[in-house]
């Protein structure tokens, strides 16, 4: 049998679902299958171009990109959250469970680091008061001045879904984040009819109960994919160079040129335009907080 291309579209462990332009196929990796120079935890990911022949993947065509995470606290070993992705979102919200910035700005910053863009949306706000309104238009305020786009959807508000579907439309998209954010409730909005399973929060633990077990590709209805992954409850950064840190804050690598020195890491240095930003109140605190934290190498923020 000659050997087909296709698109990885799900995978829950070792059966890895490819669809070609003939047919959808349930397919195995081989045990010695690995990825050059990545040490992962999941060696063929969502997203993936693979060739693949008698119910086997026989190899994995080039990525044009992935993002990665630490697939739990002090391991080497990463997960592969998706590949060839055009943007990842991460979902987010003020209510519970409540995401933290730190955890938006590690997102973020490692979406930089694999050079793609990425973009927050923030659901639930059907549920807003007057206080989380003023939190939520806060951040949005921050990170659009820095050059991200933000979204401030209700699942059960269609007409707060138009913009976000505008950017969607044919392209490969990421959706990430902690369980209960609303991410499942979002896709069956986006997606009628496809009625994915959503669980109500733990009251015990006040977080989200794992309602996507795998991450899987889904065809959008006015066109393009959502790649949708389980929900994650810690985001563990793969440990970046000191030096290059500052280049995952677009707002920080700015300011770069304007320091003293060349090599500054914005800490405690001489004639640093950031901490002079800083100061000024030009720069956000939050984000200054959650950029020590990623130089400290601080392992895993929630």
């Amino acid at each position: 049998m000659k050997s087909q291309h296709g698109i990885v579209t799900k995978t829950t462990g070792s059966i890895i679902t490819v669809r070609s332009d003939k047919e959808v196929v349930q397919c195995r990796i081989k045990g010695n299958f690995r990825i050059k120079d990545i040490d992962a935890t999941n060696p063929v990911a969502v997203g993936d171009e693979v060739a693949f022949e008698n119910g086997f993947i026989t190899q994995l065509l080039p990525r044009r990109n992935y993002i990665i995470r630490k697939s739990k606290k002090l391991s080497k070993q990463v997960q592969i959250l998706a590949a060839n992705v055009d943007h990842a979102y991460l979902i987010a919200t003020p209510i519970l469970p409540r995401t933290s910035t730190g955890f938006i700005d590690r997102f973020l910053a490692t979406a930089e680091a694999y050079s793609i863009p990425a973009s927050v949306i923030f659901t639930k706000s059907d549920l807003y008061d007057e206080e989380l309104s003023a939190y939520v238009m806060e951040l949005t305020q921050m990170y659009n001045a820095i050059g991200y786009a933000t979204y401030v959807v209700s699942s059960f508000d269609e007409s707060t879904l138009n913009g976000l579907k505008e950017k969607l439309k044919n392209k490969v998209s990421l959706f990430s984040g902690h369980s209960g954010v609303g991410k499942t409730s979002l896709i069956n909005a986006l997606i009628p009819g496809l009625n994915l399973r959503t669980a109500p929060i733990s009251e015990q633990h006040l977080t989200g109960k794992h309602t996507t077990t795998f991450a899987e590709m889904t065809e959008l209805p006015f066109g393009g994919f959502i790649i949708d992954t389980p929900g994650i409850r810690e985001f563990g950064i793969v440990d970046f160079n000191q030096q290059e840190v500052t280049h995952y804050f677009p707002e920080f690598f700015k300011l770069l040129p304007q320091c003293r020195y060349n090599n500054c890491i914005h800490v405690n240095e001489e004639g640093c335009a950031v901490l002079a930003a800083l100061e000024r109140g030009e720069v956000s605190a939050s984000r200054y907080h959650n950029y020590i934290s990623i130089l400290n190498n601080e392992d895993i923020y929630r």
